[in-house]
């Protein structure tokens, strides 16, 4: 199939070369009005064509799979905007603690739910400063594994754990978060979704141009990071957020 594909590229090229060929002699004879036309002509054509590619979103580079479970695999079109929203996305799921683990004892869940809804937000603000992907054929957009995070993973997790622990916390405001008796199941189903999102951080650094291993060597540098930080800051006095 692939040996078939390169004779029929090599083909058309051979077509298309020809037929520049005759256009380029038979303009060679024209002088005058004629010649001038053409020119326009030709000139109109390319300009229109620049014009098209850059209103879709970017020149077409290639096709990327991005294999998330709940989505199963998905074909990508990837262009030059879709690599920058996706780099947008990857950069920030990497900085904040969408994926960073929450181990027995160690961090706030109330700073783990506010910085998750502020990757809702900004997810939003990302897709809403960007103009909508022009599909090709059926392949999926970067907005498609977007919405699918934040709708999937993200919105039904802080609408059941975000008013339980914020209801807690009114009424239980001079006791520490510990003592919360959803803790360690809020903690729990924490876990399990920031594993159900790794797929995606992985989908949105393959979306940006980079490699699978180089995706994964910069989620194991900062989850080891993470996890030296939390060693560190073990004999540290639990204090409270008031903000």
């Amino acid at each position: 199939m692939v040996r078939r594909g390169w004779w029929l590229k090599i083909l058309a090229g051979l077509v298309v070369g020809a037929a520049v060929g005759v256009a380029v002699y038979y303009a060679s004879l024209l002088d005058g009005q004629n010649l001038f036309i053409l020119a326009g002509a030709t000139a109109g054509a390319v300009a229109a064509v620049i014009v098209h590619a850059y209103s879709v979103g970017g020149i077409r580079l290639t096709d990327v799979k991005v294999t998330v479970p709940q989505l199963s695999e998905l074909n990508f079109v990837l262009t030059r905007d879709t690599q920058q929203v996706a780099w947008r996305l990857f950069k920030e799921m990497t900085s904040r603690v969408a994926i960073r683990p929450l181990a027995p004892g160690t961090g706030r869940l109330r700073e783990a739910l506010s910085s998750l809804h502020a990757l809702v937000l900004l997810t939003r603000q990302i897709l809403d400063e960007v103009k909508p992907s022009r599909f090709v054929g059926a392949a999926p957009s970067v907005e498609h594994l977007a919405l699918a995070m934040v709708n999937n993973e993200l919105a039904p997790f802080l609408s059941r754990w975000h008013p339980e622990l914020h209801a807690w916390e009114q009424e239980s405001s001079d006791r520490p978060e510990q003592e919360w008796p959803g803790n360690a199941e809020c903690r729990a189903d924490l876990a399990a979704m920031q594993s159900r999102l790794r797929p995606y951080v992985l989908g949105f650094g393959k979306l940006a141009g980079m490699s699978d291993e180089t995706v994964k060597a910069l989620l194991h540098a900062q989850l080891d990071l993470d996890n030296a930080g939390a060693k560190g800051s073990g004999s540290l006095p639990y204090q409270r957020n008031t903000a």
